[in-house]
């Protein structure tokens, strides 16, 4: 596979997976939530905290979708071991743990709030915060593993 059509197939992925989450985000989850609201009146207060919330916990994930989007444009451009991809990385690293903070701290927010259940708090958030971590650990090796690699590549350009 050349540099050329394996960017492709990551701007193809990172398209894909912005539509996936606007229509999470956008469409299933405030639908999901109108629903459960209108079958469980003493509970529609939640439903605006909630989807603001999550909508909130959305936008560093699509965020990183933009800096995954110059990372496959620098693939393409044959930079694939750069200081530039390094970084963007490890930035991309940092949303994901952030994410994580707020998602944490935005459910026990809610949760003495009265807006939350305690199982989503020691069940559900649990889940994600592991899934963003580990998000997070294989951005942060990666990022490593591309500035190593830019190093050895700005070596051999100055030897030859």
């Amino acid at each position: 596979m050349t540099q050329k059509n394996l960017a492709k197939w990551l701007k193809a992925l990172i398209i894909g997976t912005g539509i996936f989450g606007i229509i999470i985000f956008g469409m299933l989850i405030p639908a999901y939530g109108a629903s459960f609201a209108s079958l469980n009146p003493e509970l529609a207060y939640c439903y605006w905290p909630w989807l603001v919330f999550l909508w909130l916990c959305a936008v560093p994930c699509f965020v990183s979708l933009f800096f995954g989007w110059k990372i496959a444009k620098n693939i393409g451009e044959d930079r694939s071991f750069s200081f530039d991809n390094s970084k963007l990385l490890k930035i991309i690293a940092f949303l994901a743990l952030g994410d994580c903070a707020f998602f944490f701290l935005g459910n026990w927010a809610l949760l003495f709030m009265n807006m939350n259940h305690p199982g989503v708090v020691l069940i559900f958030s649990p889940l994600v915060i592991f899934v963003g971590v580990a998000v997070a650990v294989v951005c942060f090796a990666l990022s490593h593993l591309v500035y190593k690699s830019a190093l050895l590549q700005n070596e051999s350009d100055l030897t030859i």
